[in-house]
């Protein structure tokens, strides 16, 4: 198993093309000049499955501040898109993508990315400092569908010189400046895939919960596209907080939370409980063989006592305070119809429970991995 031996946001190298599309001059110099307003501060870099000492719990009253809370993460846009992309929506004060007819609930913006961006860091901690799980060995062909801030891509392409990386996504939020063997292309995950067959040799999926209506279509683009030999891995997180030594009540917040998100997804026909049904559709789609698992249980704050697990409960928390409207909002305002008045009681509610270190709250972050055969 392969594993990553540089920090989570190495710095990014010059590209060797040119972008994908052309803007205009203005719009790249105004792009440019925002980039450099936001590339101010990075996380700080830190550090499997089997949680040893996370459960423990750290007593120390150190009010979960060693981190700052004025911490920030590198945020960018990109210049390799026609100008209509850039027109994003704008709802409650928040901008959503405008690519064709796609549908997404979360923000692109730079609170949102920021969210994004630290949520990486986490997940790469709690991997020991890994990028993926599955056994993947020299690819040389790598795509990552729906990369985001594309964090997770340029890392694996610096990681990987070799390696050509794909990243792809409905936003151009993507940094100017990236490794010389990675690139990003605008695209809807739901449609049918124009990559040819026996295309890549590793294929990445994280964090698209809520995002896909037909999971069977999309595992069939995976399965055609992989090359025979080559590796599928999709992370999800759960949005069911749970805790091993009942100080979670069942009548919490989150409790609410995952009823909210159950019922958001039934009505927009997109799950937010993918682990739920991926293994079936992928078999349904074609995929045979062995389904690898893993299960990494992210801590929600600082309350345990390993000095892993509580820097990666850090950096949970710092994600979901950042992240929080922008997770929330569409789904709470629009899909489910709330008063304004409801949603701000929910976003108090939800704070609260997130600095609340009687707690020991944790959400799963499930992985699955699987290898198309020769």
């Amino acid at each position: 198993m392969a594993e990553s031996k540089k920090p989570a946001s190495p710095p990014a190298s010059p590209p060797a093309s040119p972008p994908v599309a052309e803007a205009s001059a203005a719009q790249v110099e105004q792009q440019q000049q925002q980039q450099q307003q936001q590339q101010q501060e990075q996380a700080p870099t830190g550090t499997d499955t089997n949680f040893a000492g996370q459960a423990a719990v750290d007593t120390h009253d150190d009010r979960d501040s060693a981190l700052g809370d004025g911490d920030s993460l590198n945020i960018s846009s990109t210049a390799s898109i026609a100008s209509s992309i850039l027109n994003y929506r704008k709802i409650h004060g928040r901008t959503y993508q405008n690519y064709g007819d796609a549908e997404y609930w979360g923000p692109n913006d730079s609170t949102q990315n920021e969210a994004l961006d630290v949520a990486h860091h986490m997940m790469y901690l709690a991997l020991d400092n890994r990028l993926f799980v599955a056994p993947v060995e020299n690819p040389q062909r790598v795509l990552d569908v729906g990369t985001g801030t594309g964090i997770w891509a340029i890392d694996f392409a610096d990681e990987h010189p070799s390696a050509e990386v794909i990243g792809t996504d409905l936003s151009p939020i993507q940094p100017l400046w990236v490794p010389p063997n990675c690139k990003f292309e605008l695209d809807n995950a739901e449609d049918e895939w124009t990559y040819a067959d026996n295309s890549f040799d590793y294929i990445h999926v994280r964090g698209l919960l809520g995002c896909i209506k037909d999971w069977e279509k999309f595992y069939r683009n995976v399965l055609r596209t992989l090359k025979p030999g080559g590796w599928f891995e999709h992370h999800e997180f759960s949005i069911l907080l749970l805790s091993d030594d009942g100080s979670l009540p069942h009548d919490s917040v989150w409790a609410d939370w995952y009823n909210l998100f159950r019922e958001a997804g039934g009505k927009t026909g997109r799950s937010f409980v993918v682990s739920e049904i991926w293994e079936d559709a992928m078999r349904a789609a074609g995929f045979t063989g062995d389904i690898h698992k893993a299960m990494f249980k992210l801590p929600m704050g600082g309350w345990a006592a390993d000095p892993k697990w509580k820097e990666v409960g850090l950096f949970n928390r710092m994600s979901i305070e950042q992240g929080l409207d922008g997770f929330a909002s569409l789904i709470c305002r629009t899909v489910m119809g709330w008063s304004e008045e409801e949603y701000q009681v929910l976003l108090a509610r939800v704070r609260n429970a997130i600095r609340n270190r009687s707690f020991h709250a944790y959400y799963p972050l499930k992985v699955i991995y699987i290898q198309k055969p020769l």
